[in-house]
C-alpha cells in the first residue's frame, strides 16, 4: 500500500506541478487518495484544465527521486498543437475530462519506465562526488550538477574517463551507451594566458566583473552590460527594464544556465562563463484568454452572471491581484506593488567612503545604468583626483547634490544626467563625485568638509542652496595656487541650458589649464637646466675628489713601502748586528806585536780602496779571517774574498783550512769584492 501511494504522490504531483510533498499528501489525503478526484479538486472549476495544459508546447517536469539529493532526472513531454483528435479532447467548463487526465498518466508513467538512472562518482582533487543522473540528460545537465558539488563552473570543467568519448557538452547520455556505474575524473580547465592553475573560490567570482552580451530580441538591439558578480539575476533583469521598458514578469529569457532556480542568486553563484557571457531575452506574448476576476478575501470564484448582464455597478478601478488592475470592464493594466523610497545615502552614514559607494548602488538601482561614473572616496580624494595633478591630467570636478525632497530631482536625473552628451562631456572633462542632501547630517557632514577643503565662504554658499532648486552641479576649478567654486548648476536647467554650461565651464578650464601647462613647461625647462648644471657641478666635485683620494692613496701606498722598507733595513742590520756580535765574541785575539813565529800579516783591500789590516797565527783556519770581515761589516754572503796569487776565490774553499794549508805568504793581500 506505502508503495502504490507513492505512486499516486508522485502521479499527482506531475499532473499538478505542485512540488510541495506535504501540499500534494494533503490534497490526497482529502480525497482518501482517489487521484482522480484530488486532480479535480485542485484545478481550475471553470476550465478543469491541467496546469501543464495552458499555452505550452513543452512541459518540463522535475521528477523528485528519493534515492539521492543530487539526481536532478528531466522529462520532457512534447504535446502537439495540431493533433488530430483535439476537438474531441477539448475539456468544455464546468466539466471534468478524465480520459485525458489518464492518458497524461499513462503517458508519465511510460516516461518514467523508460528513465535509466546513471551514477557518477566523480573524481576532484581528494574528494568524490556521487552524482545520480537520468541518461535523457546531456552532459552539460551533469556538469551543472557538478558545479552545485564542486563550485567549478561548467565551462571550467574537463571530465576524463569516458567509457565513450562525448562529441560536446550537448550530447545526451544515453547515446553514450554508458553502465548504470560511472567512474570520471575532474581537472580544472586553465585558459592561454591565466597565471593562476587554481579555479577561482566563490569570494574571487564575487569580486568578479562579469560581461553579459544580451540580445533584445523584441528590439532587435544587443546590449553590453558589466555587472559586478554580487549582483542578482533579479538586479539584472530590473536593469534591462531601464533599457527596454519590460517589466521583469513580462520578461522571457534563454541562456540562463539549469541550475539557477530563481531569480536570487548573485551571478557568481549562478554558474555562468566568465568573463563573458551570451543571453536573450523578449518580451512574453499577451494571454488570449480572458483573466478571469477573482475575489481573494473570500477565496471563491465570482459566479458568472445569469443573464449575461456586465458588471455596471462594479467600481471604476479596483484591484484584482498582484499582478494586474481591473480598470472600467475590461481594460487591464499591469499592477506594481508599492515600495518605499530609500534614500541614496542611509542616515548617519558614518564615512564619506561608505557614502559614496552606497550612494553610486542605489543611483543605478533607482536611475538604471546611463548615468556618470561616480567618483567613490571621500572629497579630499576627488579634488586631489581632479584638481592637483600635474596640468595636463588635470580635470574639472563636478559635484552633484542630491536632494529627494526636491520635485526636480527625477526629472534632472533621468533626462539630463543620463542624456549621452551630457554623459560624454563629463567623462572627457570632468571627475563626478555625488552626495545626498536629503538627511541633515550627511549635509552637516558634507558643509564640514566643503570648509575644510575650499574655506568657510564655499561652505555657506552651499548652505545657502534652496532645496527647491536641487539637484545641483557644482564646478570645481584649480587656478594656479587656488581651488574654489566655478560655477553652481541647479536643476530647474533644461539639457542645453545644462550643456551650455558645462562647455562654458570646460572653455575657461582649457584656456586656464593651457596656461598652466605653459607656465609649467618654463618651471620644468629652468629645473632641468638647475638639475643639468648642478649634475654637471656635482660631476666636476666627484672628478676632484676622486683625484685627491687617488693622490691621497698613492701617498699612504708610498709610504707604507718606504716604512716597510726602513723597517726591514733595521730588520736586517739588527740581525746583522747581532750575528756580528756573535761572531766578534768568538773571534780570537790578535798575536801581540812581539811574537813573530809562526805570525803571518794579512792585508785585505776593500771595494772602496782602503785597506784592512790584522796579524794571524798560521795556524788560523781561513774562517777567522771570514768572521774578523763579518765584525768590520762585511758578511760573506755580499762579499767575496780573493786571493792576489794565485787567484782564488777564498769564499769558496773549505773554510776550516789553516792559513798554512792554504800557503799564505807572512805577508799577504786579499781583496773583498761585492758579490
Amino acid at each position: 500500500m506505502a508503495g502504490n501511494r507513492e505512486v499516486i504522490l508522485s502521479d499527482f504531483q506531475a499532473c499538478t506541478d505542485i512540488d510541495d510533498v506535504a501540499e500534494a499528501i494533503l490534497h490526497l489525503e482529502g480525497t482518501n487518495w482517489d487521484l482522480l478526484a484530488a486532480i479535480n479538486n485542485v484545478m481550475p472549476q471553470n476550465t478543469q484544465q491541467l496546469p501543464s495544459e495552458i499555452n505550452l508546447d513543452i512541459e518540463m517536469i522535475e521528477e523528485k527521486n528519493h534515492v539521492s539529493k543530487n539526481s536532478s532526472d528531466l522529462v520532457y513531454i512534447q504535446k502537439s498543437k495540431n493533433s488530430d483528435t483535439q476537438d474531441q479532447d477539448e475539456v468544455l467548463p464546468g466539466t471534468s475530462n478524465s480520459k485525458s487526465i489518464e492518458s497524461i498518466l499513462v503517458e508519465s508513467r511510460r516516461l518514467k519506465d523508460q528513465i535509466r538512472i546513471l551514477t557518477f562518482h566523480v573524481h576532484y582533487q581528494s574528494k568524490i562526488f556521487q552524482i545520480e543522473i537520468s541518461d535523457t540528460n546531456s552532459v552539460e545537465n551533469l556538469k551543472l550538477l557538478i558545479f552545485n558539488n564542486a563550485h567549478i563552473a561548467p565551462c571550467k570543467q574537463e571530465l576524463h574517463g569516458w567509457v565513450k568519448e562525448p562529441k560536446g557538452d550537448k550530447t545526451i547520455l544515453k547515446s553514450l551507451e554508458l553502465p548504470r556505474e560511472n567512474e570520471l575524473h575532474m581537472s580544472p580547465v586553465i585558459e592561454v594566458g591565466d597565471s593562476s592553475s587554481q579555479i577561482m573560490k566563490l569570494s574571487d567570482r564575487l569580486s568578479t566583473i562579469y560581461t553579459l552580451n544580451i540580445r533584445d530580441e523584441s528590439n532587435k538591439d544587443t546590449y553590453k552590460l558589466n555587472f559586478p558578480g554580487t549582483y542578482t539575476i533579479l538586479d539584472v533583469k530590473r536593469n534591462i527594464y531601464t533599457i527596454n521598458d519590460v517589466p521583469v514578469r513580462n520578461q522571457l529569457w534563454k541562456g540562463w544556465p539549469l541550475a539557477v532556480k530563481n531569480d536570487s542568486i548573485t551571478l557568481a553563484q549562478s554558474g555562468i562563463s566568465i568573463p563573458e557571457h551570451n543571453l536573450s531575452v523578449e518580451r512574453i506574448p499577451p494571454k488570449e484568454t480572458k483573466k478571469e476576476v477573482v475575489d481573494l478575501d473570500k477565496d471563491s470564484f465570482i459566479d458568472e452572471q445569469e443573464d449575461g448582464e456586465d458588471f455596471e455597478d462594479a467600481p471604476e478601478t479596483f484591484q484584482v491581484d498582484d499582478d494586474y488592475i481591473i480598470v472600467d470592464d475590461d481594460i487591464f493594466i499591469d499592477y506594481v506593488q508599492p515600495t518605499k523610497i530609500q534614500h541614496l545615502i542611509p542616515d548617519n552614514i558614518g564615512d564619506e567612503i561608505s557614502g559614496t559607494l552606497h550612494f553610486s548602488e542605489e543611483y543605478t538601482k533607482r536611475y538604471g545604468l546611463a548615468h556618470p561614473n561616480f567618483f567613490t572616496g571621500t572629497f579630499e580624494s576627488a579634488i586631489a583626483e581632479s584638481c592637483f595633478k600635474p596640468p595636463r591630467e588635470r580635470k574639472l570636478l563636478a559635484v552633484y547634490l542630491h536632494h529627494d525632497n526636491s520635485i526636480l530631482a527625477n526629472v534632472f536625473c533621468t533626462q539630463l544626467l543620463g542624456f549621452e552628451t551630457v554623459l560624454q562631456l563629463l567623462s572627457a572633462n570632468f571627475v563626478i563625485w555625488g552626495w545626498d542632501c536629503t538627511y541633515e547630517s550627511n549635509k552637516s557632514k558634507f558643509l564640514a568638509s566643503v570648509q575644510q577643503a575650499l574655506g568657510a565662504t564655499a561652505a555657506v554658499t552651499i548652505k545657502n542652496i534652496e532645496v527647491d532648486t536641487m539637484p545641483v552641479l557644482m564646478i570645481i576649478m584649480k587656478s594656479r595656487s587656488n581651488t574654489d567654486v566655478f560655477t553652481i548648476i541647479h536643476g530647474n536647467v533644461g539639457v542645453n541650458e545644462l550643456l551650455s554650461n558645462l562647455i562654458e565651464a570646460v572653455d575657461v578650464f582649457q584656456e586656464q589649464r593651457q596656461n598652466d601647462i605653459e607656465f609649467e613647461d618654463e618651471r620644468q625647462a629652468r629645473e632641468r637646466v638647475k638639475e643639468e648644471q648642478d649634475q654637471a657641478y656635482q660631476e666636476s666635485l666627484a672628478a676632484d675628489k676622486a683625484k685627491e683620494e687617488a693622490k691621497q692613496l698613492l701617498k699612504k701606498i708610498e709610504k707604507q713601502r718606504k716604512e716597510k722598507a726602513e723597517n726591514e733595513k733595521q730588520a736586517e742590520q739588527a740581525r746583522k748586528e747581532a750575528r756580528r756580535l756573535v761572531v766578534e765574541s768568538s773571534l780570537p785575539p790578535e798575536p801581540a806585536q812581539h811574537l813573530t813565529e809562526n805570525i803571518l800579516k794579512i792585508k785585505v783591500r776593500l771595494p772602496s780602496g782602503n785597506f784592512l789590516e790584522r796579524r794571524f797565527q798560521t795556524n788560523t783556519v781561513l774562517q777567522t779571517i771570514f768572521n774578523f770581515l763579518i765584525v768590520k761589516g762585511y758578511p760573506t754572503e755580499e762579499y767575496k774574498l780573493l786571493s792576489s796569487w794565485p787567484r782564488r776565490d777564498l769564499t769558496t774553499m773549505d773554510t776550516n783550512l789553516t792559513l798554512f794549508e792554504l800557503k799564505f805568504c807572512p805577508q799577504e793581500t786579499l781583496i773583498l769584492e761585492e758579490r
